[in-house]
């Protein structure tokens, strides 16, 4: 929801976890699988977060991440794309785009965790990116 108020500006964002893909099926069966996203058991990755703050050139939304029934705090540091031109009887349209980084340990998946990225370590290994339009609630007239 995009408001004039920061504060009040909110995101709500749901995958269905069956609709992962990486453009491989033997891939895509294994995501999907218990040792990753388990699609079967947690259909749903959700992130919400409401108000924006300032962060340096950055504004951000302190949102939470829910993947396999964790929720973890994870910052969304997004900006904004610009306004579409208004046409006759529908609502203006703004664009935003979002990203995020976290680790997929927190999530509970770490099969061949070490494997992959060869020592342990604080940084993120896995990037979120979220592109989104939100409507206006009056449309433009001519």
């Amino acid at each position: 929801m995009v408001a004039n108020d920061p504060a009040a500006c909110a995101v709500d964002v749901s995958i269905d976890a069956s609709s992962l893909s990486t453009q491989n099926a033997t891939r895509d069966a294994d995501v999907k699988g218990p040792d990753f996203f388990d699609a079967k058991n947690f259909p749903s990755i959700t992130y919400t977060g409401k108000g924006i703050r300032k962060a340096g050139e950055q504004r951000v939304v302190g949102g939470a991440l829910t993947i396999r029934g964790v929720t973890k705090t994870v910052p969304l540091q997004f900006r904004f794309k610009g306004i579409a031109p208004a046409q006759a009887g529908k609502p203006q349209r703004v664009g935003f785009h979002g990203n995020a980084a976290t680790q997929r340990a927190q999530f509970k998946m770490t099969r061949e965790l070490l494997d992959e990225i060869g020592k342990v370590s604080d940084a993120p290994d896995v990037w979120i990116e979220i592109d989104a339009e939100a409507l206006g609630g009056t449309p433009a007239t001519q």
